[in-house]
């Protein structure tokens, strides 16, 4: 293994974490339609709740037929 192949191995993990960062955040903003998480009421907290699971179940299933489709 050269130095090129261990640098461009070591910023792609840094540029995942970023991009996963980014995505997560974002898709955190939209369960939150923008609302600032302290002037949220109790229903909007749960709305938002129910939204992140459904992103998370989105993911694990893209995940699975990703497998499936090998």
């Amino acid at each position: 293994m050269n130095l090129n192949q261990i640098w461009n191995m070591v910023v792609r993990m840094f540029v995942r974490k970023g991009v996963n960062w980014g995505i997560n955040k974002g898709v955190d903003y939209a369960a939150r339609r923008g609302k600032a998480p302290g002037k949220m009421t109790q229903a909007d907290h749960a709305q938002a709740n129910s939204a992140r699971d459904l992103a998370k179940r989105a993911r694990k299933a893209a995940r699975i037929t990703r497998r499936i489709g090998r």
